[in-house]
């Protein structure tokens, strides 16, 4: 224990026998869950070869969200969220079993691809709610910065890793392996969920109170908070008018740099890329202080990743634009999400997560639905560069007020 203790943050969480197990299962899972998206997005491009269609596919997957993300937090502040989590993973399975069934069987239509998309947008927010509920308690809290971010690594850098697999099997397999493989992935994940074993929650027995009043409770909660309040809502305007960008990749691929499904696997590879150092970096730094002016400057640099990116048709020059793209999204995300973790106990921690969910992935539902829509009349590029506006005027009016935000957030409540 004592040589555990000497050990640098990033090396210490992998002590942990439960968090270690936990990322066993999660990491292939990510990767494959990439390998998927790509193949998604693709065939919902070439189904169509409409913006409008790919923005309205986004949405259906991330809208449920909206409405459900509450509620699936709430769940998972009365209930054992292990549970809950190993049985929404099973309905993930199922999906993920039935989109390379209806695409090798020849079914697969742009109607059946966004019904199966809804029924994951239904599930997902019920899964995700229960994954963020389980990851703290599979660490002691001094290394939960470090957790949260090793994790987000992990995800994004499977952004990288997922795509460019993904591009060179596509030539290859087709476009269907991407779909297949992820059945995989979702059933290893189901498999490790078994040997996690997670800590009792801190503080005393919640009481659950009528569904409507924990949920209630928790927008006050969030509201009434000097810091938790102000961060989302700047993770708001970032989610919803630029992360869209990532699942309107198959436009910018096809119609601003004219290129193919290998071009579109390596744009959000680069995005990937990106997020991997961004989340590698906060893993490093392992500690809350100073997270506050990380999301604060985050803004900044995602405007200049934003514009750059649409202001050239040279695949290679939006490349390293994308990767900024992606460093400053995880940058803002990631560093959120270990501020208010560390904020939160958890009696609140379920609800308040999930509005970190509905914002993170919500958000972007309601921003690809608006831009698919601008996009028909003004183009991609100009939709987006509106955007980076949107994210240089939210610098603007933040940084005055970041060392208030960092009072209430980056101090240890526990």
């Amino acid at each position: 224990m004592l040589k555990s203790r000497t050990l640098p943050p990033v090396l210490r969480v992998w002590t942990h026998r439960n968090y270690a197990i936990f990322m066993g299962g999660c990491i292939p899972n990510y990767i494959t869950f990439w390998m998927q998206r790509v193949g998604i997005g693709w065939l919902a491009w070439d189904m169509t070869h409409s913006p409008l269609w790919l923005g309205i596919v986004t949405a259906a997957d991330l809208a449920p969200l909206l409405l459900l993300a509450p509620i699936a937090g709430a769940l998972a502040d009365r209930w054992e969220v292990l549970k809950q989590f190993r049985l929404t993973q099973v309905c993930i399975l199922l999906h993920g079993a039935a989109l390379p069934a209806f695409y090798f069987a020849d079914l697969l239509r742009i109607e059946v691809l966004l019904a199966l998309t809804v029924f994951y947008g239904i599930v997902y927010p019920f899964m995700s709610a229960a994954r963020l509920s389980v990851m703290p308690r599979t660490l002691p809290r001094a290394d939960l910065a470090s957790g949260i971010a090793l994790d987000s690594a992990f995800f994004h850098g499977s952004r990288f890793l997922g795509p460019a697999i993904a591009a060179m099997i596509i030539p290859v397999f087709g476009v269907g392996s991407t779909l297949l493989v992820n059945a995989f992935g979702s059933a290893w994940l189901q498999l490790a969920l078994f040997f996690v074993k997670l800590r009792p929650p801190e503080g005393e027995a919640r009481k659950p109170k009528n569904m409507f009043n924990d949920v209630k409770e928790s927008f006050s909660f969030v509201r009434n908070h000097g810091g938790i309040g102000p961060i989302f809502l700047m993770l708001t305007v970032a989610s919803c008018f630029t992360r869209p960008i990532q699942d309107m990749m198959p436009g910018i691929a096809g119609s601003v740099f004219h290129a193919g499904p290998v071009g579109l696997a390596w744009l959000t590879s680069s995005l990937g890329i990106g997020a991997m150092i961004s989340a590698g970096w906060i893993a490093f730094r392992g500690r809350i202080s100073g997270l506050t002016n990380v999301v604060v400057n985050g803004a900044l640099l995602l405007s200049i990743g934003t514009f750059g990116l649409v202001s050239t048709e040279w695949i290679y020059i939006g490349i390293p634009f994308a990767v900024l793209m992606g460093f400053s999204l995880n940058t803002m995300s990631t560093s959120v999400q270990a501020l208010v973790q560390n904020a939160v106990g958890d009696d609140m921690r379920g609800r308040v997560m999930s509005l970190y969910i509905m914002i993170f992935r919500g958000a972007p539902a309601l921003g690809s639905l608006l831009i698919g829509l601008a996009s028909t009349h003004f183009g991609l590029r100009a939709a987006f560069a509106v955007s980076a506006c949107l994210n240089l005027i939210l610098w603007i009016v933040f940084m005055p007020r970041r060392r208030k935000i960092a009072v209430s957030m980056e101090r240890d409540l526990h």
